[in-house]
């Protein structure tokens, strides 16, 4: 997404608040993981970045209509939801012990999952239409998709992982963080490296494995805390 001198004055200030905040997200996602996990940083600068990025997607959305770049529309509303998501998860905690989400939980979820599925069947129909890659658009297409339904389905099966609460926080903020990176990515090394589907997927080919490997980590260490203190 690039401005041009021509371009409306709306354009431009949306432009320069859509970098302003993207910068800020990307330098505080790094911040908010070091941090101590519940601590006040932890929780401060986590708000920024949720913050952060609702208003790249609210930026995104009229711009990515205006230049025309419709993918990144839709790929702006499952990377916010994504951080929405993981923010919302902390006050779903009692699903586990058969609490209920909000209307608010299962509009986003929607709104989301079709989203993503019109992603999936413009990139793979009307490719030109969203100037994607096929293939490319059909796996972020079924990202979000597989985000919104992952969430929803919490909503009816209520989880018995008590710690799932934990493991979809730090999933679906990473996962935010990923999106982020994709559109970012599209924006600026597809006008280095061309049009190629690395370009597209490699902070998913990245950053998928890294939430993988840190759930991993943090369900080992719960374990072990649960085993000493049963001890």
């Amino acid at each position: 997404m690039h401005g041009h001198a021509m371009d409306p004055l709306w354009v431009k200030a949306f432009l320069t608040i859509h970098i302003a905040a993207g910068a800020m997200s990307f330098l505080l996602a790094p911040v908010a993981l070091a941090t101590a996990k519940g601590g006040k940083q932890h929780k401060r600068w986590g708000m920024v970045y949720l913050w952060s990025m609702g208003t790249v997607a609210a930026t995104a959305l009229p711009m990515a209509f205006f230049f025309p770049v419709r993918f990144l529309a839709l790929v702006a509303v499952f990377s916010f939801y994504a951080a929405f998501a993981g923010y919302r998860v902390l006050r779903l905690k009692e699903l586990a012990r058969g609490g209920s989400a909000k209307l608010i939980d299962w509009m986003a979820g929607i709104v989301t999952l079709a989203a993503s599925a019109l992603l999936a069947w413009l990139s793979w129909f009307r490719p030109a239409s969203i100037e994607v890659i096929p293939v490319v658009g059909v796996i972020f297409g079924f990202i979000g998709m597989s985000l919104a339904m992952r969430q929803m389905i919490t909503f009816v099966v209520k989880p018995k992982e008590k710690m799932f609460w934990w493991y979809g926080h730090l999933g679906n903020f990473i996962g935010s963080y990923i999106a982020a990176w994709s559109a970012f990515s599209t924006v600026t090394l597809s006008r280095i490296l061309g049009n190629q589907w690395y370009v597209w997927l490699w902070p998913s080919m990245v950053g998928i494995p890294a939430i993988v490997l840190i759930a991993a980590y943090y369900k080992r260490k719960f374990a072990l805390k649960v085993k000493s203190a049963t001890a």
